[in-house]
């Protein structure tokens, strides 16, 4: 393993083209299946695909008011009125958006708001009004989680289901993000969530993006789950959306820890046979997955990677949606890097992985208010806004027999796309391709790129030129092994320019072997400071500046950048593998901490965690006949 450390790292690059005289090559990417020749995207832009307005019935249920229009306007940067009333500004806006109401529902909230009769000739609708005009926080939410758990139990009244409500909500989506859309200054995209509840909770969601314009998108109804539960109905829809249309579009998998372990099942909906059909369709339509979003993380669990001393952070394992406790040895059908590794195994039976997920975060915050700054976090409900000073303490969800709590929330999470533009069809292509990264909040930067002749000399310059020029960015397969070559990985992060300084970048490796038999190992590549790694690989802690009586932390400690070249000591060119980037920030205040000093919270539960290390993940690079 060679490692090494540039200060600094020419991560924006100009957005030049390759001289082929001069360097003698021709850099070719495939993307979406065309060839995109000569350039490379130089830069990143950032945005949340995770989005809910009052027009989703649990959000407005919840009583959140804000409208796809005033979601915009926020993203775009303008200082909006909150659903409880506090002035809201982003600390710096988005460069792309979109609104992910769900389609389950698409327009009733707007009638029971409105006093629909028919609507509210429904006893349960009418409660559920009821408690959304009683001005009681309490029961606005008690509604909502009924909510929930009725349409995860497919008991909803009929007047909820009835498709014709969808119509008029769903052209004014459209019209929004038409409305918004900029080239090259700030993208949207017209996009709904299909919201899969199954067996009475296990979260099967996918938000479902377009690539195209309200002329293709506008006369197409989403998909809702009371047509069908079942994914590969959805593939099946959207394959026949670009074939009738000749549009193109994708799905986001939400973060699989609220599952119950059916995310990465190896089975098909039904409990059939997986097929290779199945497993061509998902790893066509499903690009990328959601890795952490205020509803925790989905990287991977402590139960499952003991060995890494970064697994437990914002877990919500203990049920699902309705908060029904897990099936026992359900978790490992839950998380990305399991599923990562599964994919391997599955690709050498099946000829196709499955599970060959790109990095994704979004918010998932049902106030139409895309606001996840640790210092400015508006939470995932109007009962949650800040505006509650003790929303620490309060109920997010409630199940028969538990309840995930306000602090559990994770002021989470937005995702960095390498693309050549801002427009709608340069960010979608990225997507599609996997060349994106998740991050928990800050707007770090990420390179990976793979190769076999990488070099120390490579990450102390243009890393962008060389990382193209020699080898295949992250989301890519790696070509076979040169004889006694392994791979060797350019990884280089840039700190979020307003925010905390970084303390290390590691590669996370999974495989299989011979036998069939999966592994995984952490590799510590480049960290800040004059630490060292111990004999078991083991990097000390970077220390911890956090002021928990102001809420304030030093950039001491850390560094602004960091790179290093990583060569596989481990590799055997007959394993399948794939390999991630991790990197961290240096500990900083938690959006409980900023609470708690704000409203001088004396009576915060001592348990309660108050500083955290925010993180971002790229998309892999595969290896292998099993890749």
């Amino acid at each position: 393993m060679i490692i090494c450390f540039s200060l600094p790292i020419l991560l924006r690059s100009p957005n030049m083209k390759i001289i082929k005289k001069s360097f003698g090559l021709i850099l070719a990417l495939t993307l979406s299946g065309s060839i995109y020749a000569d350039t490379y995207p130089a830069d990143v832009f950032f945005g949340d695909t995770h989005v809910h307005t009052g027009w989703s019935v649990d959000a407005g249920l919840d009583g959140a008011v804000k409208t796809p229009d005033e979601a915009y306007r926020l993203a775009i940067g303008e200082e909006v009125v909150s659903n409880t009333g506090l002035k809201v500004r982003l600390g710096r806006p988005y460069d792309w958006f979109m609104i992910t109401d769900h389609s389950d529902a698409m327009g009733v909230i707007n009638e029971v708001v409105a006093g629909n009769p028919e609507m509210l000739a429904d006893s349960v609708v009418k409660g559920w009004g009821d408690a959304l005009n009683s001005g009681n926080d309490e029961a606005a939410a008690a509604a909502k989680s009924e909510l929930i758990l009725m349409q995860s139990e497919e008991r909803l009244p009929a007047v909820v289901t009835d498709p014709k409500w969808m119509k008029i909500a769903w052209e004014k989506t459209v019209e929004a993000a038409e409305n918004y859309n900029k080239p090259g200054e700030f993208t949207t995209f017209i996009a709904f969530e299909w919201t899969v509840n199954a067996d009475g909770g296990n979260n099967l969601h996918r938000n479902v993006i377009f690539r195209d314009g309200a002329d293709r998108t506008k006369g197409t109804l989403p998909l809702t789950t009371f047509e069908t539960q079942d994914p590969l109905d959805l593939w099946r829809w959207m394959a026949a959306y670009e074939k009738n249309t000749g549009g193109q579009v994708l799905a986001i998998p939400h973060n699989g820890n609220m599952s119950n372990g059916r995310m990465f099942e190896e089975q098909q909906f039904d409990g059939s046979a997986i097929t290779k059909e199945w497993a061509e369709l998902r790893a066509n339509y499903e690009p990328l997955y959601e890795l952490t979003q205020i509803k925790g993380q989905s990287e991977s669990h402590p139960s499952l990677s003991p060995e890494d001393e970064f697994a437990a952070w914002d877990l919500w394992d203990r049920g699902n949606l309705a908060v029904k406790s897990k099936p026992e040895g359900s978790i490992p059908q839950e998380y990305w890097r399991e599923a990562l590794k599964s994919g391997l195994r599955l690709q050498k039976q099946l000829g196709v992985n499955p599970f060959r997920y790109g990095a994704n975060a979004g918010s998932d915050e049902h106030t139409g208010l895309s606001a996840i700054e640790e210092d400015n976090f508006f939470g995932k409900f109007k009962t949650l806004e800040p505006s509650n000073q003790n929303r620490w303490g309060f109920s997010v969800i409630d199940g028969p027999t538990d309840s995930y709590i306000g602090w559990e929330q994770s002021s989470s999470g937005v995702m960095g796309v390498w693309a050549i533009e801002n427009t709608r069809e340069a960010i979608w292509d990225a997507m599609k391709r996997k060349e994106t990264f998740a991050t928990t909040g800050p707007r770090m930067k990420v390179r990976l790129f793979g190769g076999y002749d990488f070099s120390a000399k490579d990450a102390e310059g243009d890393v962008a030129m060389a990382g193209y020029s020699k080898g295949v960015p992250m989301g890519s397969q790696l070509a076979a092994a040169p004889e006694g070559k392994a791979p060797s990985l350019l990884v280089a992060a840039m700190k979020d320019p307003e925010g905390a300084n970084l303390d290390r970048i590691q590669v996370v490796k999974g495989w299989v072997d011979a036998s069939g038999a999966a592994h995984e190992k952490i590799y510590n590549v480049a960290w800040s400071g004059d630490r060292k790694v111990d004999s078991a690989g083991k990097l000390p802690a970077v220390g911890n500046t956090v002021n928990l009586k102001t809420a304030e932390y030093g950039n001491t400690i850390g560094a602004s950048e960091l790179s290093g070249v990583f060569i596989d000591p481990d590799f055997d060119a007959a394993d399948s593998a794939v390999y991630y980037v991790r990197v961290l920030e240096i500990p900083t205040p938690r959006w409980t901490l900023y609470d708690k000093v704000r409203f001088d919270l004396t009576d915060m539960d001592p348990d309660v965690p108050l500083v955290h290390q925010e993180r971002a993940f790229s998309s892999p690079i595969w290896y292998g006949a099993g890749a």
